[in-house]
């Protein structure tokens, strides 16, 4: 007799979500975690007071309102709205591309000057189908934004230039021809009051959790205590590399304490020029409009992986996409293992889709 129907690896936000509908199915599950800590990617921690996105900027957005339920069992969020700003060697430009940035770069004032605009510089570049991602963005917002605010941010972003990426990449780039900063646009979003750890603790109440366990350094042993596993770290690690490693991009964070009340005035700042070595600088405290008297920022710069290091981002292109669809067959006919998440399916999740993801997984493998 196993001592639990579910080992479950991993005590993010798909481990905790599963963890938390699995409890009240009446079934006993083992979380465990590699790191020293609970909640994954999301994981905050206290700073003089403020709440710090250890491992980046994370704001909860969703149009799924059974999702937004869910998640307010365990927080009550506040309203913050995701208005990032772009910093090109000192000027200042609105992000998601939207009239405030249009009316910056160009002087137009009405949609239809932003929009004859785009279509002047579209028509001067020729391209009628794009084929990577400098083609595609031009064609979406012209040169002049993509030679300020796209080309040396994506190509730090991943490490590569927009000619050798692919068209779809910027195709989640929101452009709006009206005067909204609102960069999600979703009908739910904000940050949860005291940070997300504390509300994944809410969802792992109640089941037995241990960190810094290696899972795959000592895997036989923890099998052997559970009746299923639910496995959410890498795809390709589960499976000794056999097949070759998936390409991640990384990301590296320098945070700092600073002696003043407020450094930049905004929550996101992105550095879109291809000098500045980071991609951005995040102030933690304006997520929850903290009015602590330091402040706490976190440099961002951009890394391509290597093992030892903590993968963010999938490379989705063709050869990595391949790849994954062979580990895929693998993990298909893995015996009683269901392999969930961001690191687990190879795949870039909101955080909604996560919980959409783990809660129909759970819903499946409980009934």
């Amino acid at each position: 007799m196993k001592q639990y129907d579910y080992l479950i690896v991993g005590a993010g936000l798909y481990g905790a979500v599963f963890a938390q509908e699995a409890k009240k199915a009446g079934k006993k599950c083992l979380v465990i975690d590699k790191r020293g800590h609970i909640a994954g990617n999301i994981y905050t921690e206290q700073v003089e007071g403020i709440n710090v996105h250890r491992y980046g900027a994370h704001i909860f957005h969703t149009n799924n309102k059974a999702v937004w339920q869910y998640v307010n069992q365990f927080a009550e969020f506040n309203r913050y709205t995701n208005s990032p700003v772009a910093n090109y060697h000192g000027e200042i430009y609105n992000l998601p591309f939207n009239m405030n940035t249009f009316n910056k770069m160009w002087g137009v004032v009405t949609p239809a000057e932003a929009k004859a605009k785009i279509e002047e510089q579209k028509a001067a570049a020729g391209i009628t189908d794009p084929q990577n991602l400098e083609e595609q963005a031009i064609s979406l917002v012209g040169t002049d934004i993509y030679e300020k605010l796209i080309k040396g941010y994506t190509g730090k972003q991943w490490g590569r230039p927009c000619t050798e990426l692919p068209a779809f990449i910027i195709k989640r780039l929101p452009v709006r021809f009206t005067y909204d900063d609102n960069y999600f646009n979703a009908l739910y979003q904000g940050i949860p009051n005291g940070g997300y750890t504390a509300m994944v603790e809410k969802m792992l109440d109640g089941t037995e959790v241990r960190l810094g366990v290696d899972y795959l350094a000592d895997r036989d042993a923890l099998n052997a205590l559970a009746e299923k596993v639910v496995y959410t770290g890498p795809v390709d690690a589960y499976f000794g590399y056999r097949l070759g490693a998936l390409q991640y991009r990384s990301v590296r964070f320098e945070t700092e304490v600073l002696d003043t009340d407020n450094y930049q005035g905004n929550a996101v700042v992105n550095y879109t020029d291809a000098e500045t070595p980071y991609t951005r600088i995040i102030e933690h405290k304006h997520f929850e409009f903290g009015t602590q008297p330091k402040t706490v920022i976190s440099r961002e710069y951009s890394a391509e992986w290597k093992k030892g290091d903590e993968p963010y981002y999938p490379v989705n292109d063709e050869k990595n996409g391949a790849l994954y669809a062979e580990y895929k067959k693998l993990a298909d006919a893995e015996p009683g293992v269901i392999f969930g998440g961001r690191l687990g399916e190879y795949k870039y999740y909101d955080m909604d889709k996560v919980i959409e993801a783990a809660l129909d997984v759970a819903a499946k493998e409980l009934a």
